[in-house]
Parts: C-alpha cells; structure tokens; sequence
C-alpha cells in the first residue's frame, strides 16, 4: 500500500520541480513497500542513502528557483530542507550503529508527514508568488 497518494495539490506548476516531485512519491513509497519486507542491513542502507542523495537534489533544484525568482522566504524554506536532512542523516547514522530496528518505518513516517505539510504550505505559498 503506498505511504503517499500523489494528488493534484502537491503540483507547483514549475515542470522540473513536479515532476522531481513525483519522482520523491515514488521513491518514498517504495522505501515504505521495500524496507516493510524486513531487508537486510545493507540493502537498507543503500536506500536510506538513495533517499538522502534523491531529496538534497531535488532540495538543490528547488532552491535554485527559489533563489532565480528572490524568494521572499527562501532562509525559511531553506531552512527546513536542511532539518529534513538532519534528519534523514540522523536516521542513517543510528541504522548504521545498528539500532535500526524502527528507522525504517521512522523515516517513511516522518517524510510522509514532511512532505505532505510541506506541499500544502511552503510550496504552496512558493508556487502561488512566483505565479507558476
């Protein structure tokens, strides 16, 4: 069952950024389908780190619009791309040490709520100044 069901106002209406967008639905929902069936350690750690390098490059595209268009929050939103990751790194760091009983599902949960909090208000709001 996927974590995420795309919808409609998750769309910026910035091409690249919808479709990565897309892309990181996709992705977080098969790490949720994926790391549910009980991986193994190294598996699990790959992916973890696909996460990681999937969303800091999508975060890197959004902000670049963000910085073309002088954002007039671009520190905030910056600033929660960057918590995420803190986050995410964290997560990598405790399965890496070996307590990663829960981190799986700990992840997917909290960038399912990210992600959908995020959509609805901070790229939102970006989508509806730049007027895209």
């Amino acid at each position: 069952m996927a974590l995420i069901a795309w919808r409609q106002e998750f769309e910026t209406g910035i091409p690249d950024v919808d479709h990565e967008h897309r892309e990181l639905v996709a992705l977080i929902n098969e790490l949720h389908d994926r790391l549910g069936g009980r991986a193994d350690p190294e598996t699990v750690e790959a992916f973890l780190g696909e996460v990681f390098a999937r969303i800091a490059a999508h975060f890197a595209l959004e902000e670049t619009v963000m910085r073309k268009h002088g954002y007039d929050e671009y520190a905030e939103h910056k600033a929660e791309h960057e918590t995420l990751l803190d986050e995410i790194r964290d997560i990598m760091d405790e399965h890496a040490a070996g307590r990663y009983a829960d981190s799986t599902e700990r992840l997917a949960t909290r960038v399912r709520d990210w992600f959908v909090n995020h959509f609805k208000t901070k790229d939102a709001r970006l989508h509806r100044l730049l007027g895209v």
